[in-house]
């Protein structure tokens, strides 16, 4: 299977739209930086959504990932931050659409736990879950 690592924990990056959705779903061994393992969704997402321009995404993410994603998917690559006032807990806008997805998937039980060692059958339970949820909204 070509691209599968086994690996004992997972990182999990995905791309949604502004409903929630999952678009893309990428993951990879946790000993990867996030500014390296971005560059999968982004990647994947040129292919099947080639009209995406406009990417936000947290501070993780920030640095070369930005300019990669601008002059290999052309992709504006948008990294929300906390105000440099804030204290405490701050709800960062656009980011909670995304944690919102995380929340829907852990919902279900298989995607809570790291039982999988291959990190191909982590993202298909990962799409698995979100397509229930997905199917459990439009009833």
């Amino acid at each position: 299977m070509a691209g599968s690592r086994f690996c004992a924990f997972h990182k999990r990056h995905i791309l949604t739209d502004t409903d929630g959705r999952l678009l893309c779903v990428r993951v990879h061994a946790a000993d990867t930086q996030d500014r390296e393992g971005g560059k999968l969704p982004l990647k994947a997402s040129r292919r099947r959504y080639p009209f995406i321009a406009h990417v936000f995404a947290d501070g993780g993410y920030a640095g070369r990932l930005v300019t990669w994603a601008a002059d290999k998917t052309h992709i504006t690559l948008e990294i929300i931050r906390r105000g440099a006032k804030a204290k405490g807990f701050e709800v960062l806008p656009r980011r909670w659409m995304v944690e919102r997805t995380f929340a829907w998937i852990f919902k279900n039980r298989r995607p809570v736990r790291e039982y999988e060692q291959i990190t191909a059958v982590t993202e298909t339970l990962t799409t698995i879950a979100t397509s229930a949820t997905l199917l459990r909204r439009c009833q």
